[in-house]
């Protein structure tokens, strides 16, 4: 109001449409930076425990058949962020941005250390360009789902149950051990959390605009969004790897 009576009526949406994006800007640069560093730190672990041999044999150990198995420290690791993250939507009803940043630390520390299997059974060669594959994918997805104008919001259901079902295929095919429906697994796998990645991106957006400048939730939305983001990339590198890993 003060600007219109200055008569500076038709700049004051321009400033408000400016300080939007430079404030949505912010606020996606931090949930991408926590996510670039949880990155870092997971595969930082991840190498320790597949190719320090004190570590490795605390988690892992050679089964029957040649393959790698889970000592119980190991199981432990493993299961640690599944308990902790269905934990988190019993315990955290009212969550804190410090609350939700020691559990995004959490997960990704016990993640990492889980991933150093795959130093166990793929060369270090097809790893690294398997991620950097994994880099590319997320980042082509995540900027889609940054500026499409499509409404993605009906498709949380569908990858939700997606997801769901993928769980429910690889306890399956644990026991059937069909190379047919592993290929499956890995195949659908990758197009579930590609669309993870850019609804979530989107769902990221509206959350900016729906938090209204509370810098509070926003720090809550940061911890959270660089989870959810940094467990569709995890996810998709291990199906990618399926594909493209080349074997010890």
């Amino acid at each position: 109001m003060n600007d219109f009576n200055r008569g500076y009526p038709a700049q004051a949406p321009a400033r408000a449409d400016m300080a939007v994006d430079a404030g949505l800007r912010a606020f996606m640069l931090g949930v991408y930076n926590k996510l670039a560093l949880g990155l870092a730190v997971a595969g930082a672990l991840a190498w320790v425990t597949g190719n320090v041999p004190a570590v490795t044999q605390l988690l892992f150990a050679q089964t029957a058949d040649g393959g790698v198995g889970l000592t119980m420290l190991g199981m432990i690791v493993q299961f640690s962020p599944l308990v902790m993250l269905f934990g988190s939507m019993f315990f955290m009803k009212n969550p804190t941005a410090g609350g939700v940043n020691l559990l995004y630390w959490a997960v990704v520390a016990t993640i990492g250390a889980g991933l150093g299997v795959v130093f166990l059974i793929y060369t270090g060669g097809s790893i690294a360009s398997t991620f950097f594959v994994t880099a590319a994918a997320f980042g082509a997805l995540s900027l889609w789902g940054y500026t499409t104008k499509k409404d993605m919001s009906g498709w949380g259901t569908f990858l939700i149950m997606g997801v769901i079902g993928l769980v429910i295929a690889m306890v399956v095919n644990m026991f059937l051990a069909s190379p047919i429906l592993y290929f499956a697994i890995n195949a659908i796998g990758v197009l579930i959390f590609s669309g993870l990645i850019a609804f979530d991106t989107q769902r990221l957006k509206m959350t900016y605009y729906a938090l209204g400048g509370d810098q509070q939730a926003m720090g809550v939305a940061t911890g959270f969004g660089a989870l959810s983001l940094f467990i569709n990339f995890v996810n998709l590198f291990q199906f990618l790897l399926a594909f493209m890993g080349g074997r010890e």
